[in-house]
């Protein structure tokens, strides 16, 4: 288990413009040969946006895009005609497949936190796809098959347990609170990257909201 502290992630955004990001993989100017990907994972990105900022229209391709908004609202629109604004609780997936173009924005008039994490996928090209899905329940799980991965909400009560999955990479990020999964403490922002994770257990040590990747390859 390869645990990444929040502090140790790379730096981002543009502050002078109301957007600060930090990056736990290779990502931009900041390129790190031994820090690429883990599994399908080849981004995960913690931005914060000041009310009225955000990023201008810009492309991707081959990555599936899933965002989770920590607090405040994200505003969304895409070259495919889709305009949402998402939420705390909500589940976005953007499959930018052979070519698309989006823009995101803080609408609102509250600061902006999201995690926003890039997958890659098993086959590249096809058509770009949006979905959303409103208020997942907790442990309910999110597939998105087209990178061989499964994401899992997990919120937790101190002292409350709850099993990792099994599996050749699983990737915990923990977004609120504190857990403890497989002897280590861990807070807001920190990761874990398990490899052939078997029998794990995370526990909250505060009332907690983690996020868990499930990849099989």
């Amino acid at each position: 288990m390869d645990v990444r502290r929040a502090a140790e992630r790379y730096p981002g955004g543009d502050p002078a413009t109301g957007i600060e990001s930090r990056h736990a993989f290779s990502f931009g100017p900041h390129y790190d040969p031994d820090n690429l990907r883990f599994g399908a994972v080849i981004a995960c990105n913690e931005e914060r946006l000041a009310p009225g900022a955000g990023f201008d229209e810009h492309p991707h391709s081959h990555t599936e895009i899933v965002t989770w908004v920590v607090e405040g609202e994200l505003t969304h629109r895409d070259s495919e005609g889709n305009e949402t604004v998402v939420r705390h609780g909500d589940v976005q997936r953007l499959s930018s497949a052979g070519g698309v173009r989006h823009v995101e924005r803080n609408d609102g008039a509250e600061p902006l936190t999201f995690v926003q994490m890039w997958l890659a996928p098993v086959r590249p090209g096809g058509e770009p796809s949006y979905e959303i899905v409103r208020g997942i329940a907790d442990s309910t799980p999110y597939a998105v098959p087209e990178a061989g991965a499964m994401l899992h909400v997990r919120r937790l009560g101190a002292g409350e347990r709850t099993a990792v999955p099994d599996g050749a990479h699983v990737y915990v990020l923990v977004v609120r609170g504190e857990v403890r999964l497989g002897g280590e403490a861990l807070g807001p922002g920190d990761s874990a990257r398990v490899a052939d994770a078997e029998g794990l257990e995370a526990e909250g040590l505060t009332p907690a909201e983690v996020l868990v990747w499930e990849m099989a390859g």
